[in-house]
């Protein structure tokens, strides 16, 4: 394994192409990219999906009559919908093309089972479509994050344990010693998902679409948090730093800046997330104690944060240049900034002071949103871009199309993260405007309402962009598709002759 000095200091591990252990005159080992293309055509296809039923949602709350005045497309049912579909849909699909695709080039061995691969693969799409089957119904345990109902919960118990084999099984069956960060990102991702879903999913079955939950009250709160928070963590932060670690320096064409300050993120990240959750019940019922545990453990996240979003940004050193031209940096350059600055803004958030103006307004929302369509959104665009040639052995049809699409997202990501802080600090201190006798000033909620129409329409307008560009990108990837499939076609036209 060939080694550099770096920035950080000392020699470590070169990661331009991570850890290669090929023997001389061996063959490369045949990689399953079938099941990666399967995944990638799955993480295109939800995503639009998701963002479209997200833009929808956005104008039921600007303009009422986009209810349809129907019980299935409502907010209270698409809302949930949304969520689903961007996290678990759209980012899950990323996160396993990404991994299937990495994982294998790092150990030098293809994946342990492709039976598996496809149990892993058909599995998850069937979560999916029996989400977005039960959701509009109102089938829900009504639960952030969790809403799925417990047959749905049981398969995803058991298409995880399917990932998880596979998984463990390719690093036990690797050809190379060293285990690149990376992996230790994924294996964070594969082995907290399923205590974090099994634990908040305890319950009781009753009927085959309802059950009671086996925590009550307070203790059902904090565990949803505990919850809720870290599938943040460990399902849209975690396996995507572990992606941003493998495909930023090679589309760089870099050594990450400082191996060491990597691994030093990773632990960090992984004991300090994990006890965060609690700041999401400030002002509750929760002990002092419980609440304080979380605000301290939320402001030291934003060491490790920021560590890896430095390490990231300084792999560059060198490419800044390529900036100009190369689209998919564009990409990844934001996409590691918001990362930056949504994990800032977190943690300043779960100081108390700060979560009396915020908690339960649309500052919430566009902090969200800055993670989701900043960081995830973006990242998950670049290592797309980047995989497309690679996986169909060709060139993207329309290079231009991707820095239009930069610009759309880009542009659409502020314009709804800049209304919903706006509406947010609109709303925080209409709330808490009093007059001169001590009294409330807005009484009437419908009033503060009315004052956020202006921040609503601009979120609508925003996510519109966002979801063109990612429209646009799948156009782009079809035309890509289509015209290496003809090329393949006429290159067997003269073997068949």
């Amino acid at each position: 394994m060939d080694d550099v000095v770096v920035a950080g200091g000392g020699r470590e591990p070169r990661t331009l192409e991570p850890p290669r252990a090929v023997r001389p005159g061996a063959s490369p080992p045949a990689y399953d990219d079938d099941v990666v293309r399967l995944f990638f055509g799955a993480s295109v296809l939800w995503g639009v999906v998701g963002m479209l039923v997200g833009v929808t949602i956005a104008l039921q709350l600007a303009w009422w009559p986009a209810n349809l005045g129907l019980p299935y497309t409502t907010f209270g049912r698409l809302r949930p919908l949304h969520t689903n579909a961007v996290i678990f849909a759209f980012t899950g699909n990323i996160c396993f093309t990404g991994i299937y695709y990495s994982l294998q080039r790092l150990l030098k061995v293809p994946m342990w089972s492709r039976t598996l691969s496809r149990l892993h693969f058909w599995g998850w799409q069937a979560v999916i479509v029996a989400a977005a089957v039960t959701l509009p119904l109102g089938l829900t345990q009504s639960k952030e994050y969790a809403e799925l109902i417990w047959p749905i919960d049981v398969l995803i118990a058991v298409v995880w344990v399917v990932f998880a084999v596979n998984f463990f099984g390719t690093i036990a069956t690797r050809k190379v010693k060293h285990l690149y960060v990376a992996i230790w990102f994924y294996m964070s991702f594969v082995i907290t998902i399923p205590i974090l879903h099994i634990v908040n999913s305890l319950a009781v079955p009753a009927t085959l679409t309802r059950s009671y939950p086996v925590f009550a009250g307070l203790t059902d709160a904090l565990v949803q948090w505990w919850y809720g928070h870290n599938a943040v963590g460990f399902f849209l932060t975690t396996p995507l730093l572990g992606l941003m670690y493998y495909f930023l320096p090679r589309a760089a064409e870099r050594p990450v800046y400082s191996y060491r300050l990597s691994i030093v993120h990773f632990w960090a990240l992984i004991f300090l997330y994990i006890w965060a959750g609690p700041h999401h019940l400030l002002y509750s019922a929760l002990p002092d104690w419980a609440q304080t545990l979380g605000m301290v453990f939320s402001l030291m996240l934003l060491a490790p944060s920021w560590g890896g979003m430095i390490n990231g940004l300084m792999t560059l050193r060198g490419a800044w240049d390529r900036l100009r031209t190369d689209a998919i940096l564009k990409f990844m350059v934001v996409a590691v900034s918001f990362y930056g600055m949504s994990t800032f803004e977190g943690p300043m958030m779960s100081i108390r002071a700060v979560n009396a103006l915020s908690h339960y307004t649309n500052w919430v929302i566009g902090h969200v949103h800055s993670g989701a369509l900043g960081w995830v959104g973006m990242i998950s665009f670049a290592m797309l871009y980047w995989l497309a040639p690679r996986l169909w052995n060709t060139s993207i049809a329309r290079p231009g199309w991707m820095t239009t699409h930069f610009w759309m997202a880009t542009i659409g990501i502020v314009l709804y993260t800049v209304s919903m802080w706006a509406a947010g600090l609109t709303e925080g201190l209409m709330w808490r405007a009093v007059d001169d006798a001590g009294q409330l000033k807005y009484p009437n909620f419908v009033e503060i309402v009315h004052q956020l129409d202006p921040f609503y329409w601009l979120r609508f307008v925003g996510g519109t962009l966002y979801l063109l560009g990612a429209v646009l990108m799948l156009v782009n990837f079809i035309l890509t598709i289509r015209a290496a499939k003809s090329r393949a076609a006429l290159a067997a036209a003269p073997a068949a002759a």
